[in-house]
């Protein structure tokens, strides 16, 4: 490195960080708008570039170009490294797991499903999911600085357990980052120099699901974001506030599957009757249809694919969607009237359901809501294929995005 470039780098050394968040968030795709985002000189941005560059992180384009129609100097294209290093992040579902090895920007680099029951003690499964990631990074031949996991429970901090896996035989309580960590330790996946491991972390997968669209999806620059979506089984929900994740004093915020929509519903978990949670979720779909739920595929797919080949031909089909409509339009416009969120979107078959018959959704939304009233509320749907996986890798990326020179080397 030159003194010119070094005595640059050291002033601009802070912005590291920030200048990677930018590129990673797409928000900085030239080094003109580097420059302007950081508040730095053009060779101050330059200098931090070429830094983050010779992590293997970005990549600058040697020959500057302008957009057509654009007026002024030619600035340095900006993108994440495509062949950079990668995090390993997983989901665990009702119906099984999905590893996959994730990049700067989002980017799904390679993914491989486990579908089964899922046992009773974490450890297994984990095991099996961190397994199926060492596969990965070995075919792949890719550099893992983290490890992220999505799982259908809150997960209290600073603890990192699993306190309420309703829809898992997990006991109440169980040490998911712990045990998490133990199993990167085991295959001795790769972290920070120095250190034969990554560090696992762990969280709740509509929270993660939410992170991920507001970084890289439907949910970019909302400042006040709801996310609700249910996946295998079961509902949740997320809040982004002023651009961070909101969950809490422990991490237990916005449980919104519990919301009652149907007082003489059906039995739920948490001991109440026609919450979210049994009243919009796959299983409930299908029972409404009057289908049983079949061993080949997820309750998920199984839901989607009804509605996307019978919803015009079978009219118990038609009813069971405007049913399920009805009562998530109930839950989220009482969600609308206590947060009064810019952006609500929803994730899994709620999506579907949008995506099926939206005038009916917003409908219901904007005649049982105060603000639905004063002024509609977008309702979009998720745009990330995988989002808890995207979020869980945006967990694992967190300390590099934080600190890119010290968790690269040391």
């Amino acid at each position: 490195m030159t003194p010119t470039r070094t005595s640059k780098l050291e002033r601009g050394r802070g912005a590291l960080g920030p200048a990677l968040e930018l590129v990673h968030t797409g928000r900085a795709p030239t080094r003109a708008a580097l420059t302007a985002e950081l508040g730095v000189t053009r060779a101050t941005a330059g200098a931090v570039a070429a830094e983050l560059e010779s992590l293997g992180l970005i990549t600058v384009d040697s020959r500057p170009g302008a957009a057509s129609g654009t007026q002024g100097r030619p600035s340095h294209r900006l993108a994440v490294d495509p062949e950079g290093p990668v995090v390993l992040a997983a989901q665990v579902h009702a119906d099984g797991f999905r590893a996959a090895l994730v990049g700067l920007g989002g980017q799904i680099v390679a993914t491989a499903p486990g579908c089964g029951t899922v046992a009773a003690d974490p450890a297994q499964i984990l095991g099996e999911v961190v397994d199926a990631g060492a596969r990965l990074l070995e075919s792949t031949g890719r550099r893992c600085v983290g490890a992220g996991l999505a799982v259908p429970s809150a997960v209290a901090e600073p603890e990192g357990t699993a306190i309420n896996p309703l829809h898992l035989a997990w006991e109440v309580g169980a040490p998911v980052r712990e045990i998490f960590t133990r199993a990167l330790e085991e295959a001795r996946i790769g972290g920070p120099p120095g250190d034969a491991t990554a560090t696992g972390f762990a969280a709740n997968d509509i929270n993660l699901a939410a992170l991920a669209e507001h970084r890289h999806g439907a949910g970019r620059g909302a400042q006040h974001l709801l996310v609700v979506g249910t996946g295998h089984r079961g509902v949740g929900g997320a809040l982004v506030l002023d651009g961070r994740l909101h969950t809490g004093s422990s991490g237990l915020a916005l449980e919104v599957g519990h919301l009652t929509v149907d007082p003489d519903g059906r039995p739920c978990h948490c001991g109440s009757r026609g919450c979210l949670d049994v009243e919009t979720d796959p299983l409930a779909f299908l029972e409404a249809a009057g289908r049983e739920p079949g061993p080949e595929v997820s309750l998920l797919e199984r839901s989607q694919e009804m509605i996307n080949t019978e919803y015009d031909k079978d009219p118990a089909v038609r009813t069971a969607v405007e049913t399920l409509i009805d009562r998530l339009g109930l839950g989220l416009a009482g969600l609308v009237n206590i947060l009064n969120p810019d952006r609500i979107i929803l994730g899994g078959l709620h999506r579907t359901l949008l995506e099926t018959d939206g005038e009916r959704l917003r409908a219901v939304i904007a005649d049982r809501s105060l603000w639905g009233r004063s002024g509609s509320v977008p309702v979009l749907p998720s745009s990330l294929q995988h989002n808890s996986l995207v979020g869980a890798a945006e967990m694992a990326w967190q300390p590099v995005l934080d600190d890119p020179l010290g968790a690269l080397t040391g």
